[in-house]
């Protein structure tokens, strides 16, 4: 049998890959709601869950308490992070101001290989929304959005956009829920893609912004979901 010391190149890849591995699971089930807010996570189950071992799970679940998707609490133990409808209307107040630059300097800087991977994007899309599978279309419109960020050229921009729409995808999974709001995002989608196409930095960012307030309106229409933990201020 073949004996691999823990420090062996090849075993630190195998450590790394069961890292990312973990984390990558555990995220997809929390941004797609699967884990839902508030829930407790059991260490054993999320082993069962996942079939990776304790020491991957836990480091996974550090990094996503950094990104605010679960909470350890001394004595209680991980549960997932609680989503708040204002929380969401912040996010979509600084959304707006960031993705609409986005999109003026991607309409200034678009290519046509940026074009082409934001239409593969869609195609996919459009089947997955056809197929009524949620979490493959909530990870599509992060995509779109995160090539859409590509396209700007700014690197300070697209890692901003980044996090906004990690913290965001969670309440994408909640408004894509409605089958209203699920048949209007590909239209949405088209409109901006259309403009960056024309080099229209000014119909990019309006295509942009009324995305983001549908999406906005779609939350407010379903703010009774039991997910959301009520603090007010939404009115």
């Amino acid at each position: 049998m073949e004996r691999r010391s823990a420090g062996s190149p090849r075993a630190r890849t195998e450590t790394v890959s069961e890292n990312e591995r973990a984390y990558a699971g555990l995220r997809e089930r929390l941004t797609t709601l699967v884990y839902r807010p508030g829930e407790h996570l059991n260490i054993s189950t999320l082993v069962d869950d996942l079939e990776i071992g304790r020491t991957p799970i836990n480091q996974a679940l550090h990094r996503l308490a950094n990104e605010g998707l679960v909470q350890i609490l001394p004595r209680k133990g991980v549960v997932v992070a609680p989503l708040s409808l204002d929380d969401a209307l912040h996010l979509i107040d600084v959304r707006l101001a960031n993705e609409t630059l986005c999109a003026r300097l991607a309409a200034e800087r678009v290519t046509a290989q940026g074009i082409a991977a934001l239409e593969g994007i869609l195609r996919e899309l459009d089947a997955a929304v056809a197929r009524r599978d949620l979490p493959l279309v909530t990870n599509l419109d992060r995509l779109f959005h995160e090539e859409v960020a590509q396209l700007s050229g700014n690197p300070i921009l697209i890692e901003i956009l980044k996090v906004l729409h990690a913290r965001s995808q969670r309440f994408w999974a909640i408004s894509l829920s409605s089958e209203g709001h699920l048949g209007e995002v590909g239209e949405e989608h088209r409109a901006i893609l259309q403009a960056l196409r024309d080099g229209d930095g000014a119909a990019a960012a309006s295509a942009v912004t009324a995305h983001v307030l549908s999406f906005r309106q779609a939350l407010l229409q379903g703010r009774r979901e039991p997910v959301f933990a009520m603090t007010g201020a939404a009115g």
